[in-house]
C-alpha cells in the first residue's frame, strides 16, 4: 500500500463521449508544477491519488484546466452526495458569506439550530440531540468520550472500555485510530490503551466466523469483562468494503448492548445521508443504535460532521464542557441544510436504491470473468467495491487495483487510490445523482480496465 501514481505525462487515447473527454496527454506536462509543489511543502502522506491537478468540479464530473473532463466515482472520498458544486449548496454559501455571518464560535445563531433540527427530523427516535462539529474524526472522538462518560455514570471508573472491529476506519485522530482495526497500515498509531480492543468483523469474505460468538469470544479473549465495557462502535458498513455484518449478528448486539448498559455507535460518517438507498445505513439491521456519528455527505462540499443521540448521553456535560471552535460554522451550516434539502427533495435516496442492482449486478459480472483475480464483490446503492486477491488465491493483490485505478484515469473514469486493510478494493461511490447512463458508461470502461490490467499483470 501507499504506492504512488506515475505523475511522469502519458500519451493515452483521446476519449470523447457525453461524459469523458481525454484530450491531451495525463497529467498535463503543465499541471507538474503544481503536483511538484505539493511535494515540495505538503507531507508525503498527502500522496498517491491519481496525478490530476482539479481546476473545478460540477455534479458528477471533474475537470482539469486543460480540456479534461473525468466521469467521478470518488465523490470526493463519499463528500458530494449531492454532486459537485450544485446551484442550491453553492447559492447558499454565497448568501451566508454575503450575510455577514461567517462564523460565531458557539454563540446563538438561526443557522445551527435550523440544521441541528433538520437533521434530527431525519434520525430515528429517541435520537434528538444533535452536536455539530468539523470531521468524522471528531464525531468518532466525541462518540468515545460520550461513552466513556455514560459507563462511568452507571458503572463507575471501571466501565470504560471501546470495543471497536478489526479493519475498521473511525478517522485518523488517536482514539479513533485506536477504535479502528487497522494495526497492520504503517500510519497506524501502535494501541497501548488497554481499554479499546478490536473484535473480527464478521464480513464472511477475510473473516469465516460470522457468528455473534465471536463477539463474545473476541471480549473473552481481551480479558474485559462487560461490566468494564462503556461502549461499542461500529461502521454500518466497513469503508473497507463496503463489508456488511450479518443483520442477525447486528440485531444480538444491540440485544446486548442494551442488556449491559452499553452505548452502542454506529459510524455513518462515509455511508449516511442516502449513499446505500436507505437514508441510515443502519436501517438495513432494523436496530436503532445510542449515537449516529455521520459526516462527509452531511453538506456535499464543506468541512462538517455530527454526533445524534439521546439526550441523556448528549447532556452529560455542563454548559461550556463540550464545544469546538468551529462548532457549526454558519457557512458549514447553510450548505448542509441546502444539500440534506435536495437530498429529500430530489429523493437521491431513491436514485442509489434503484441504481444499486445495476451496479452491484455489474461488478459481480467482472467478477464471475475473472473469478481467479477477484475475490469478494460487495455492495448496497451507490456504493460498492470490488477486492482484488493474487490469481487462485485469497492473498490482496494491491499492484492490481491500483493498475485498475490508473487505466481508469487514464480513459477519463476517476476513482481515489485504493483502499481497504491492505489496498486491495477498487472503491465505487460515485454522486448519488449519476443517470443510469452515466452509471453504465462507467461500467464499461471500467469492466475494460479489469481486463487490460489483468491481461498486464497476469
Amino acid at each position: 500500500m501507499g504506492k504512488e501514481f506515475d505523475t511522469t505525462p502519458q500519451t493515452v487515447p483521446h476519449v470523447s463521449t457525453l461524459y469523458r473527454t481525454i484530450c491531451t496527454q495525463v497529467p498535463h506536462p503543465d499541471s507538474l508544477q503544481h503536483i511538484e509543489r505539493s511535494c515540495q511543502f505538503e507531507p508525503l502522506s498527502m500522496r498517491g491519488m491519481p496525478p490530476i491537478v482539479w481546476d473545478r468540479a460540477e455534479d458528477i464530473s471533474v475537470f482539469d484546466k486543460y480540456g479534461n473532463r473525468w466521469l467521478d466515482w470518488s465523490s470526493g472520498v463519499l463528500v458530494t452526495n449531492c454532486g459537485h458544486g450544485v446551484p442550491e449548496v453553492r447559492q447558499a454559501i454565497i448568501d451566508q458569506v454575503n450575510s455577514g455571518l461567517i462564523h460565531n464560535y458557539v454563540f446563538p445563531s438561526e443557522e445551527r439550530p435550523a440544521l441541528a433540527e433538520l437533521i434530527a427530523s431525519v434520525s430515528p427516535e429517541p435520537l434528538k440531540k444533535v452536536f455539530l462539529l468539523s470531521s468524522g474524526s471528531e464525531a468518532t472522538e466525541c462518540a468515545i468520550k460520550l461513552s466513556r462518560a455514560h459507563g462511568i455514570q452507571v458503572g463507575g471508573r471501571e466501565k470504560i472500555g471501546i470495543v471497536g472491529f478489526e479493519r475498521g476506519y473511525h478517522g485518523r485522530t488517536l482514539a479513533s485510530q485506536q477504535a479502528g482495526g487497522m494495526a497492520n497500515q504503517k500510519s497506524w498509531i501502535v494501541n497501548l490503551d488497554q481499554a479499546i480492543i478490536n473484535v473480527p468483523f464478521p464480513d464472511t469474505y477475510w473473516e469465516a466466523d460470522s457468528s455473534f460468538e465471536g463477539f463474545l469470544k473476541g471480549i473473552e479473549q481481551s480479558g474485559m469483562k462487560p461490566a468494564q465495557i462503556a461502549g461499542v462502535i461500529m461502521e454500518s458498513y466497513q469503508g473497507v468494503g463496503p463489508d456488511f455484518a450479518p443483520v442477525e449478528y447486528v440485531q444480538k448486539l444491540r440485544a446486548w448492548c442494551s442488556e449491559h448498559d452499553v452505548i452502542l455507535t454506529f459510524d455513518e460518517v462515509q455511508s449516511g445521508f442516502g449513499r446505500t438507498g436507505k437514508f441510515w445505513a443502519f436501517e438495513y439491521y432494523d436496530v436503532v443504535p445510542d449515537l449516529i456519528c455521520c459526516g462527509k455527505g452531511i453538506s456535499s462540499s464543506l468541512p462538517l460532521s455530527a454526533v445524534i443521540g439521546r439526550a441523556d448521553i448528549m447532556d452529560q456535560f455542563p454548559p461550556g464542557s463540550m464545544t469546538s471552535t468551529h462548532s457549526g460554522n454558519p457557512v458549514c451550516c447553510a450548505a448542509a441544510l441546502a444539500n440534506i434539502s435536495k437530498l429529500l427533495r430530489e429523493d437521491l435516496t431513491g436514485n442509489a436504491a434503484r441504481l444499486g442492482p445495476v451496479l452491484l449486478a455489474a461488478c459481480k459480472a467482472i467478477q464471475a470473468k475473472h473469478p481467479e483475480h477477484i475475490g469478494n464483490v460487495t455492495g448496497v446503492g451507490l456504493v460498492a467495491g470490488l477486492q482484488t486477491v493474487k490469481r487462485g488465491t485469497k492473498q490482496p493483490n494491491h499492484d492490481l487495483a491500483h493498475r485498475v485505478i490508473e487505466l481508469c484515469y487514464q480513459k477519463g473514469l476517476l476513482f481515489f487510490a485504493p483502499v481497504g486493510a491492505w489496498g486491495q478494493t477498487v472503491k465505487i461511490c460515485p454522486p448519488l445523482t449519476i443517470p443510469l447512463d452515466a452509471l453504465e458508461e462507467g461500467i464499461a470502461v471500467m469492466a475494460e480496465a479489469f481486463d487490460e490490467a489483468i491481461a498486464e499483470l497476469g
